[in-house]
């Protein structure tokens, strides 16, 4: 397979792609104003078209944000402020799929050629996510090893201070001893009485 080298003008756009990713609902997705932006639309015209081909985006290609979502995203990212004519209604979230019927369903030069690059952003972003989870696991079996061997370093220095330990002194005595009935001994000279 032959790769087309990617300017540094397609390299910086592939990187802001990238960067406005979100994780929404278990999904990767990109928001309208986003890919609006990115295939040279508006948000209103994207959304106008998604509306009139609505049986080219199932819910698992395109959905709209609950106010809870999107108040939670608000607090990541520097979006407009309603009150100063920013968004009046709630955002369309786009997977994947959903990106590039939307550049099919838009028809324009722009939208094909951007949504390659949308893809390619999908597609790293999703093996960030495997490698990430490789490296956990191995993270993870990593800890389990360090603390099996904390446990045996710990033996191993209990181990040392008792042979350091000085040996506790012994009330036994060492050698023979022999039991003899106590008799009693006289002296020369001396009578026992």
């Amino acid at each position: 397979m032959v790769y087309k080298k990617i300017s540094k003008a397609q390299l910086t756009l592939y990187k802001r792609i990238e960067g406005i990713i979100f994780s929404l609902r278990g999904e990767k997705v990109i928001l309208d104003s986003d890919l609006a932006a990115i295939y040279g639309v508006t948000t209103a015209r994207l959304n106008q078209q998604v509306k009139r081909n609505v049986d080219r985006f199932p819910s698992d290609f395109v959905f709209q944000l609950s106010q809870k979502e999107f108040d939670s995203l608000m607090l990541q990212i520097a979006t407009s402020n309603p009150s100063r004519g920013g968004r009046r209604k709630l955002p369309m979230a786009f997977t994947e799929h959903g990106a590039i019927m939307a550049a099919n369903v838009l028809n324009s030069y722009k939208a094909v050629q951007m949504s390659v690059l949308v893809v390619r952003a999908f597609v790293q972003i999703r093996k960030n996510i495997v490698v990430h989870h490789k490296l956990t696991k191995k993270l993870d079996e990593l800890e389990q090893k360090v603390i099996n061997h904390d446990s045996n370093i710990q033996e191993i220095v209990e181990a040392i201070r008792q042979l350091m330990a000085p040996p506790e002194k012994s009330k036994q005595r060492y050698g023979f001893t022999i039991e003899e009935p106590k008799v009693k001994y006289s002296t020369k000279g001396k009578k026992n009485n």
